[in-house]
């Protein structure tokens, strides 16, 4: 929440919040995506206003070029990801942090606690970096980068992947038809391969891909950009393919770049004054300068003269930033409604991102009664918090029945009884033999009427198979002889 500094610490969550940065009104913008992690002492995760972190985001949507670093196991849901099937339970006790990629999240890239690389998963194009195209089913140690400590890391279409170590080094392997990989060749590259041409004695703090581009940002503020060029995505005034790194000039020679990002076949820079310089396919309105037409090098958004913008994001051919006042801004394709500006039209300049106030109220009441400038939430842990935040930005929830249990707690504890229903109906949607007793518990816990009387009804109805899980056998002694009354009045033991 761009006004907060949401602080998680293990399993459960400190929502802390400077009211120093607070206006009246409070203002939420999406958070998703800009979670950081800092993962050098104990745990605990931060969503600041200021948002001066290194990119720390989850690539999940696989299918689109997006900027992804590693991010905490332990912040995350491992069982979301199907590809962890294949790892034992002690190999996923092991594992700090991960990237899942590919065209359907089918490779990931993990760290151990023990800083040591591994990746699993189908292999295409030897995006694992093996040395082979073979998929592999169980986890194996990426050996070239033994001893490497990971920064960040971006993956495109291919897939590529490029990564910076903690040491400022580049590492590019996986699909190179297009020189995406900046190593001077179209060979796919089957190993991490160091990138060193124009980019000896720079220290790379962040990195991003498109489809088939990339960009890295060095610590003294310069872009470098290689590979697919077809719409002036590499910045470099033509439109022939970039086999090395090259340094973005232009508009940029003088400017210091804070920022960078890329979607599907257009770049993004932040400089340190808060300006917005776009460049690469416009087709969707993506780079917000009023128009649809390429841009064959770096331009100035014009259209946020004034605003000082902190950070930059982009979807597959949309673009969303982040102002130093907690205002976010949209633009570009919008067919599904991403850009979140209440239509599904197409927008070729910035749009502010409106998001309703009253749906922060528990948050600003708790406000309103405290006079401490720090106030501390800690009822729920950092699952059901983050699932009740992304229900405030997007209106739904996407759960297993046994999480839904947890944010049901939360919905009746805050009285929200929308939310509450859509609990309740996960439930019902997710109720089986193995899992009838407990949800019925949490219906008789949370007085969730409707759905107490629906997970019993299931029960009776599949009363021989739920009196024979260890449910049943561990079931609360009032809620048993309640239920045995009940069955019986319902005639469930009748011949």
């Amino acid at each position: 929440i761009d006004k907060y500094q949401y602080q998680i610490i293990h399993s459960s969550v400190e929502l802390r919040i400077d009211k120093s940065t607070l206006h009246s009104d409070l203002e939420l913008s999406n958070p998703r995506g800009n979670l950081t992690k800092d993962c050098t002492g104990p745990w605990k995760t931060i969503w600041k206003k200021n948002f001066s972190f290194s990119m720390e985001k989850v690539a999940r949507r696989a299918q689109h070029p997006v900027q992804a670093t590693l991010s905490s196991l332990k912040m995350l849901d491992v069982g979301k990801w199907p590809i962890f099937s294949l790892c034992s339970e002690e190999e996923l006790q092991l594992v700090r942090q991960a990237c899942v990629f590919g065209s359907a999240g089918n490779e990931v890239l993990y760290t151990t606690v023990n800083d040591e690389i591994f990746v699993l998963g189908t292999n295409c194009c030897g995006c694992l970096g093996l040395g082979d195209v073979q998929s592999t089913i169980e986890p194996r140690r990426l050996e070239s980068l033994s001893g490497k400590k990971i920064a960040c890391l971006s993956y495109g279409s291919g897939p590529h992947v490029v990564l910076a170590t903690a040491e400022g080094e580049v590492f590019t392997w996986g699909h190179n038809g297009y020189s995406q990989l900046g190593n001077g060749t179209t060979n796919h590259g089957l190993v991490p391969c160091h990138i060193s041409t124009n980019l000896s004695n720079k220290q790379v703090i962040e990195v991003a891909c498109g489809s088939y581009h990339s960009l890295v940002l060095t610590s003294d503020g310069e872009v470098f950009a290689w590979g697919y060029n077809n719409s002036g995505q590499v910045g470099s005034a033509s439109t022939a393919n970039q086999p090395i790194p090259r340094r973005v000039t232009g508009c940029l020679q003088n400017k210091v770049v804070v920022n960078i990002a890329c979607g599907q076949m257009c770049s993004m820079a932040v400089v340190n004054t808060g300006e917005v310089y776009v460049w690469g396919y416009n087709g969707n309105g993506q780079l917000g300068l009023g128009s649809s037409g390429n841009q064959p090098t770096p331009c100035r958004v014009a259209a946020l003269q004034g605003i000082r913008v902190q950070r930059v994001a982009c979807g597959y051919a949309h673009t969303l930033v982040l102002t130093d006042e907690g205002q976010v801004y949209a633009w570009g394709a919008n067919s599904y409604g991403q850009l979140g500006t209440g239509n599904k039209s197409n927008q070729s300049y910035p749009t502010p991102v409106v998001v309703e106030k009253d749906r922060c109220e528990h948050f600003r009441s708790s406000l309103e009664d405290s006079e401490d400038d720090i106030v501390e939430m800690s009822e729920f842990s950092y699952p059901v918090y983050r699932a009740f935040l992304e229900y405030l930005y997007t209106d739904s929830i996407s759960l297993s029945p046994e999480e839904a249990v947890g944010l049901l707690d939360l919905a009746t504890f805050y009285r929200e009884n929308r939310l509450k229903k859509l609990c309740q109906q996960t439930i019902k949607q997710g109720i089986c033999e193995e899992n009838a007793i407990a949800l019925l518990s949490a219906a008789v816990k949370y007085d969730a009427q409707d759905l107490e009387e629906f997970c019993f009804r299931f029960c009776i109805n599949h009363l021989t198979v739920v009196t024979q899980t260890s449910g049943f056998a561990e079931m609360d002694h009032d809620l048993l002889k309640n239920f045995i009354s009940k069955a019986s009045r319902v005639g469930a033991f009748k011949n």
